[in-house]
């Protein structure tokens, strides 16, 4: 929009932070300072813990570089089943080759670390297809603190790439400014209210002011994009508005090696696995991606589950383990609905996932082959993300023992860092909330 002469205003409602504050590699500082309620952020039944950027450049300060284009067979069920128009494979290349060029998306030359490593020989292993992981990094000095902010600047977020280059052509950023209202006559938009965040990066200080212009675009994620247009009443015509948001939930599987892998250092994701994302085709039986997650002590505490004794034991044991994961893809088939976004009285998202026999079912097989993928690599034990699974010694072992547990919220181990849907695109407004470009569409 600066490039077409426009006069913009970025409001942000987390801070401006930069790779000076991201030097020390601390994870409680990245929590508290770039994720949404400080990491803590979930479904409301607790089942599903969300990682979601809030800071300046948003989750991509914390993502792990990993840059997939969206895949073809997706782009085509979203045109077919869902009418959005202009997102067929032909006409996206261009696009994403665009912003691979722009972001320096390419992929990873470096050797996976150990725990990449582990993912790949276990795939070779049992003749399943693996490959490398493009990443959106430039000069990456292969630290593996990605999650907590790039202090060198290499990963190339929205923080050193499109938001400096917008500031560069004239545009102002306002950081620690909530949007809580978007005020509207009918279906036009006349002005955003907004109040100021404390230094806590967290709750009001007090400031309130009103942001008027000709244009708006709402860019909050699709958890609360939703939730400011639901706490600001705004037109909902197809009753749709918060419905089908969509999360990836990931369960994961650790398993403990002789060898060190110290899974902290060297790039977080470099080697993934597509064996099973298309496993009954599009629109049939829940597939996923398999990844890997890097062993950092309070992520890894969350995923290794128990307490006391048993979690210190555990969290002692991280300098050999390697950590599997699967992303569920969720939002193909009709029976899998995704979220809910509602609000509460002060505009807070509450997020509520629908579980049922089909995202068990998924699960469940999503964890099973994690879990021979890594008895395969050379693992001397595996422990699944499940709240009564124990260390496996086999693979014999294991493929009882996952019979044996129960499949339900809570009880297993589920995370997200990758959010969609919520605002739903489509041609009419009994069908969706917003038209392919984005537009909110009217009765």
């Amino acid at each position: 929009m600066t490039n077409a002469g426009l006069k913009v205003l970025l409001l942000e409602d987390g801070p401006l932070k930069s790779s000076d504050s991201f030097a020390d590699m601390e994870e409680a500082r990245a929590w508290n300072d770039l994720y949404q309620e400080s990491g803590s952020r979930g479904t409301k039944d607790g089942a599903i813990a969300i990682f979601q950027g809030r800071s300046v450049g948003g989750t991509t300060v914390v993502n792990w570089t990993s840059s997939f284009r969206t895949p073809e067979n997706t782009l085509r069920h979203w045109g077919k089943q869902h009418g959005v128009e202009g997102v067929d494979p032909e006409s996206m290349a261009p696009w994403f080759a665009k912003m691979e060029e722009r972001l320096n998306i390419h992929r990873w030359p470096v050797p996976p670390n150990p725990n990449n490593n582990a993912l790949a020989k276990g795939c070779e292993t049992l003749g399943w297809e693996w490959d490398i992981v493009p990443r959106n990094v430039k000069g990456c000095w292969n630290i593996g603190y990605c999650g907590q902010g790039c202090p060198s600047n290499a990963k190339q977020s929205m923080l050193v790439t499109t938001i400096p280059a917008a500031l560069e052509k004239g545009a102002t950023l306002v950081h620690n400014a909530r949007v809580n209202k978007v005020l509207h006559q009918g279906d036009r938009v006349t002005a955003l209210q907004v109040q100021g965040i404390g230094e806590d990066n967290r709750h009001p200080n007090g400031t309130l002011f009103t942001v008027k212009a000709r244009r708006y675009i709402l860019a909050a994620g699709a958890i609360n994009s939703p939730a400011l247009l639901l706490h600001s009443d705004a037109p909902d015509p197809s009753g749709l508005l918060g419905k089908r948001t969509f999360v990836h939930p990931v369960p994961v599987t650790i398993g403990q090696f002789n060898t060190p892998i110290e899974g902290w250092h060297g790039a977080p994701q470099s080697t993934y696995s597509d064996e099973f994302v298309w496993r009954d085709g599009v629109a049939g039986k829940m597939g996923y991606k398999m990844e890997i997650a890097p062993m950092h002590p309070g992520l890894m505490s969350a995923a290794l589950g128990g307490f006391g004794e048993t979690l210190f034991e555990r969290v002692g044991g991280l300098k050999n383990a390697s950590c599997n994961l699967a992303l569920m893809r969720d939002g193909f088939n009709e029976q899998n609905q995704g979220a809910s976004i509602s609000v509460d009285n002060n505009g807070y998202p509450i997020i509520d996932y629908a579980f049922n026999d089909y995202v068990w079912e998924g699960i469940k097989h999503a964890l099973s082959s994690l879990t021979e993928a890594q008895f395969a690599a050379g693992a001397t034990s595996v422990l699944a993300g499940h709240l009564n699974a124990q260390n496996w010694q086999s693979w014999a072992e294991a493929k009882k023992g996952l019979d044996e547990l129960s499949y339900e919220a809570v009880k297993v181990t589920l995370f997200s860092a990758h959010l969609m849907g919520g605002c739903q695109l489509g041609r009419n407004e009994n069908e969706a909330v917003c038209d392919s470009q984005g537009n909110l569409l009217r009765a």
